[in-house]
């Protein structure tokens, strides 16, 4: 088994828009991204990144695919880390699914490269974040502690 897919589902008791907005808007992203925006026009073909609270890009991309409030594929490519970055792009995909009292999001990070270090290092933020998103948005209270992304 390659390590070039990273897959994480989740189920948090919010409606579609509630959680459509807090996955896009900068008033959300900052709390639950531990201090970091992130940066679109959310259109197709729209750029897209990943501003960490000191004013470094993260990550950045584009929007490939979006369609309100159930899904949007991002390509990606880590900014501040050299040997991320020399892998090229990622493709992340958001999918929302209404159930009868959440959502269902799964979140798909993958790239054409096996044994990716990028796929390796989202392993590890990606369910910080999105523990972090989902008491924000069933509590009002995002998780604290220093941000995934300012690891060197």
């Amino acid at each position: 088994m390659t390590n070039d897919r990273f897959v994480y589902v989740s189920y948090i008791r919010t409606t579609p828009e509630k959680l459509w907005d807090a996955l896009q808007k900068p008033e959300f992203t900052r709390l639950y991204w531990f201090g970091a925006t992130l940066e679109s026009e959310w259109r197709k073909g729209a750029s897209w990144k990943i501003v960490l609270a000191d004013g470094r890009v993260a990550d950045a991309g584009e929007i490939v695919d979006i369609e309100k409030p159930k899904r949007m594929v991002i390509k990606w490519r880590n900014e501040f880390r050299p040997d991320l970055k020399a892998e090229g792009y990622s493709l992340c995909t958001i999918e929302l699914e209404p159930t009868p009292d959440s959502v269902k999001l799964t979140v798909v990070h993958e790239i054409d490269k096996p044994g990716s270090k990028l796929i390796q290092a989202v392993s590890g933020g990606w369910p910080k974040i999105l523990s972090s998103l989902k008491s924000m948005l069933e509590t009002g209270e995002a998780l604290g502690g220093p941000s995934p992304c300012t690891h060197k």
